[in-house]
């Protein structure tokens, strides 16, 4: 059986697809972490909601060469090169506006249902409210001492989140009643250099 593609993935797949026959390099989930549709909403609406103006960086993670993960304490993120050691310095495919792929660490922990934070494929994980109408494209943040921006690209998921943490995250992420809230993330790029560590504050400066 050919490998189902993204938009049958997201549509047209059964919810018992087995995600273990998805084949990708890197990191593999347990399907026996995946969470139900129900399940999902559920743990999610029970949340508090996030800071919208002032949070804090929470996990700061590379992403390798050869697709494995480095966890940082502190780094420097630079705009010639994002993150330390993270592979994205080294594509071309995604361009600029992909460099530092971001999440909200309380939905990233519900997803991931006990399985590590990094998994998710993400370089910073905070505790802020990433939705499109706390954080539209353009606006700015200090995390630390850097300066970063968001930018307009869509952090919709693929298969590698899919085999990780099953169909129920992506297929929510884009379902227009929740799409606003990012449950997958979104990406920020670098306008000013500068060092930032766990721990420390992450400030909205501006929105447009």
């Amino acid at each position: 059986m050919t490998e189902p593609s993204k938009d049958e993935l997201l549509r047209e797949v059964p919810a018992t697809f087995d995600t273990t026959t998805l084949s990708f390099d890197g990191l593999r989930g347990d399907p026996a972490r995946h969470l139900s549709p129900e399940v999902l909403e559920a743990r999610l609406a029970a949340l508090p909601p996030a800071p919208t103006d002032r949070g804090t960086v929470d996990y700061l993670v590379a992403r390798t060469a050869s697709f494995g993960r480095v966890v940082h304490d502190r780094v420097r993120l630079t705009a010639a090169g994002g993150m330390p050691e993270d592979r994205f310095v080294d594509q071309t495919k995604y361009g600029p506006e992909a460099q530092l792929a971001t999440a909200r660490t309380d939905f990233a922990k519900v997803v991931a249902n006990g399985q590590p934070l990094e998994l998710h494929g993400d370089n910073l994980f905070f505790s802020l409210d990433l939705s499109a109408t706390n954080l539209p494209p353009g606006s700015r943040l200090r995390v630390g001492e850097a300066l970063l921006e968001v930018t307009p690209k869509s952090h919709n998921g693929c298969k590698k989140w899919v085999q990780r943490f099953g169909l129920a995250p992506m297929r929510l992420n884009l379902a227009p009643r929740f799409r606003e809230h990012h449950l997958r993330g979104i990406y920020l790029r670098v306008v000013e250099d500068g060092d930032c560590a766990i721990g420390d504050v992450v400030e909205v400066l501006s929105r447009p």
